[in-house]
């Protein structure tokens, strides 16, 4: 028998006001300075990316790619949180942050820590991966190292290749100075005119559609390759012809690429985000990357035209834009990857018969299945699950929600398959995904044209919940099979993702996620449900809840803990809540990938509060909420991060998992990720971390990513042997 009166209780408007009034009393008891500041929690996240790639034990191609991660996530950084910084200052809607401090004072701070951190990684790359891939065979040159026949060779493949696609942009009283777009590489030249004697300026933009590192063609012993803007820079002379070249530099803009609509002024949200998407292309520069030999005239000439500041510029070595790595982190080198790992069939999906093909609503039937990528397989969970609706002519319906999903998805044929056949199919797509948004909208629009009812979510909320509900009739009785994850419905993130999904027939889990898409597509509003949790209406208050009965529990003295696993932990009263139950003497572990603005360790405040962080091969993703109850766990997992606009801006969904097999599982998994023997990094109160990856006798600690691919395919052999 499930208990819901955690849930149930207290749901009426007057217990939430005496609820909320007792939080508020309690916090007031509080220390002020009691948060570490969320942007400087996340560079120290982006930091612990960059000590992979100088772990020389990792393989040289993975270091590789961790550096060009570093690069991305950094970009992604500037182009955002920046730039939301910058914006709430020029518009005066400059409020302190999480930490009180003016938003002024921290762009200081941010801009101080990513010179610093973005010197480390150029240092890392030039003295440690860069020798170790030479070692290895793969050689990143420059021009001036080469002999006359590998010139040779690279000129031809200039101008065959490269010289074509090019477009020099002269500035003089002729031609203003040209519009820079965001991310691109490029360089800054200037020239002397044979005939007047005048210094003129160009601009060319580096071609991002052409390899960012050049393969020197004809080579037999190592694989040597050219930055592309070495091999440009040292053809310039071909493209201003009767031009003497004084100087070239690179350079590197990032603009503010971050969206915003007004859903309520506009009938079409789908209109105005293409609208949008264009505008994002011209956001106001946030930040100029330039090589460290840039000649001051050229600097004050960019710095101008820009309108940009000396802390906005990022003086740093050769080569810029690092994320050109993740070319060169592909190249078929297996001794420098990792050793390669196929997704497992999950043990309830595997077919009875070797070549055979699974029953999976016969699977689900038995009992929830819970299912951990990228360990085990997406395609063969839930792919097969949407692929065999669409094609059994006993399912009526499918409702699914679309985050993100890759270009050639095919769980979007999935559902074009099922409208095709006949059945009610419900897309809620969210196009304001991120970065994603114009892929989105592609797959809203050939939805729709082959009959699935495509709708957009509630104006003023990003749809994040990862959920999946069949209607299937069987024996003259309509049944709820559903799938509720943690990670986005997309097979290609599914293999780097870690993300949990649980599949159950569960009657009250069909009717919440009934009612919930009832709420997403229409007008409908119901704010009970019995297995999950949801935002924004209660799931930050139904936490809260569950840890203020650990901490009542502990001061009765019945057993009591709290077990979180989340990417970001930055909400002020979900931190505040572990804090009082941390007083209360609940012992509490943290585990977050990003940032955590939670002081740990903090005698009088969080001494019974533990925060680790693993990184590695996969990228940590799924968020599990474990209570110990008195010795009757409730453990959740969904969508949810621990951030504002996941719990107040989002459309979140947690499950409760409810089998005893499924609750050990995932406390074994915990109970794994906080020992002392496993490699993480570990919080401090102060908000550094650090690194623990070896023992006290400099052998390696247990790398819990490889320990869990291990523990899978061991759950297979025996289910074999069985």
């Amino acid at each position: 028998m499930i208990e819901h009166d955690v849930l149930d209780a207290g749901l009426g408007d007057a217990d939430d006001d005496d609820f909320d009034e007792a939080v508020e009393a309690a916090d007031a008891t509080l220390p002020e300075n009691r948060y570490l500041d969320r942007e400087i929690s996340w560079l120290a996240f982006n930091q612990r990316v960059l000590e992979l790639a100088e772990d020389p034990t990792l393989p040289t191609l993975e270091r590789a790619n961790f550096l060009a991660i570093f690069a991305s996530n950094l970009d992604e950084f500037f182009m955002v949180r920046v730039a939301g910084l910058k914006r709430r200052i020029l518009t005066g809607l400059a409020v302190p942050t999480n930490v009180g401090r003016s938003p002024q004072d921290v762009l200081g701070d941010i801009s101080a820590e990513a010179h610093r951190l973005q010197l480390r990684h150029a240092a890392v790359w030039t003295g440690e991966v860069r020798p170790a891939l030479a070692a290895a065979g793969i050689e990143v040159v420059s021009w001036d190292t080469l002999d006359e026949d590998a010139r040779e060779r690279l000129s031809d493949y200039f101008q065959a290749q490269v010289f074509p696609v090019l477009m020099p942009l002269a500035v003089d009283p002729a031609h203003p100075f040209p519009y820079i777009s965001g991310l691109s590489l490029n360089l800054a030249i200037r020239v002397r005119n044979a005939r007047t004697g005048r210094q003129e300026f160009a601009r060319l933009k580096v071609p991002p559609m052409l390899p960012r590192f050049v393969q020197i063609p004809g080579d037999t012993d190592a694989v040597r390759y050219l930055p592309l803007e070495d091999l440009i820079a040292n053809h310039l002379g071909d493209l201003f012809p009767g031009m003497e070249v004084l100087d070239h530099h690179a350079f590197r803009l990032t603009r503010n690429e971050d969206v915003t609509i007004e859903e309520d002024e506009t009938e079409n949200l789908i209109q105005a985000l293409e609208a949008e998407l264009l505008r994002r292309r011209f956001g106001p520069p946030i930040r100029l990357e330039i090589t460290d030999d840039m000649d001051d005239l050229t600097l004050d000439l960019l710095l101008n035209e820009l309108d940009i500041t000396e802390q906005e510029v990022y003086r740093l070595p050769g080569p810029l834009d690092l994320r050109g790595l993740f070319d060169l982190s592909r190249i078929d080198r297996p001794d420098l990857h990792y050793p390669p790992y196929v997704p497992k069939t999950a043990v309830a999906f595997q077919p009875p018969e070797q070549n055979g093909r699974a029953d999976v609503f016969a699977a689900i039937r038995k009992g929830d299945v819970l299912v951990h990528h990228p360990y085990e397989s997406f395609a063969t969970s839930v792919q097969a699950f949407l692929e065999q609706a669409a094609k059994d002519p006993h399912v009526l319906a499918i409702k699914q929600t679309l985050y993100r999903t890759s270009g050639d998805s095919p769980i979007v044929q999935a559902l074009i398959d099922a409208a095709e056949a006949g059945k009610q199919v419900l897309a809620l797509v969210e196009v304001k995904a991120r970065f994603d948004e114009a892929n989105n909208i592609v797959w809203a629009r050939k939805l729709e044209k082959a009959g699935v009812h495509v709708v957009y979510g509630l104006v003023g909320l990003k749809t994040h919940c990862k959920l999946a509900l069949v209607i299937r009739e069987e024996d003259g009785v309509l049944r709820h099979y559903s799938h509720v994850g943690t990670g986005n419905y997309n097979p290609k993130t599914s293999r780097l993702y870690e993300d949990f999904g649980l599949f159950t027939v569960d009657n009250e889990v069909g009717r919440d996620l009934t009612r919930l898409f009832n709420e997403l597509s229409g007008y409908a509003i119901e704010k009970k449900f019995k297995r999950l949790l949801v935002a924004p209406l209660h799931l930050r208050k139904g936490l809260i809840r569950l840890i203020d009965k650990e901490r009542r529990n502990a001061e009765a003295g019945k057993p009591a803990r709290v077990r979180i696993k989340v990417n970001s932990m930055v909400d002020e009263q979900i931190i505040d809540a572990l804090y009082r139950a941390s007083q209360a003497g609940v012992p509490i572990d943290v585990w977050v990938r990003g940032i955590c603005s939670l002081k740990p360790g903090v005698p009088g405040l969080s001494e019974n509060i533990t925060v680790r962080s693993i990184l590695g091969r996969y990228l940590e993703h799924s968020r599990i909420f474990a209570f110990e109850n008195d010795g009757n766990p409730q453990v959740y997992i969904g969508s949810a991060d621990m951030m504002h606009r996941n719990l107040d801006r989002r459309v979140e969904a947690l499950v409760r998992v409810v089998a005893p097999d499924e609750i050990d599982e995932l406390s074994h998994l915990f109970d794994l990720a906080m020992s002392d023997g496993t490699s993480s990094w570990h919080l401090q109160g102060d908000g550094e971390w650090v690194r623990r990856s070896v023992d006290a006798d400099g052998q390696p600690l247990v790398d819990l990513q490889d320990k869990t691919m291990a523990t899978v395919q061991r759950k297979r052999r025996a289910r074999a042997v069985r």
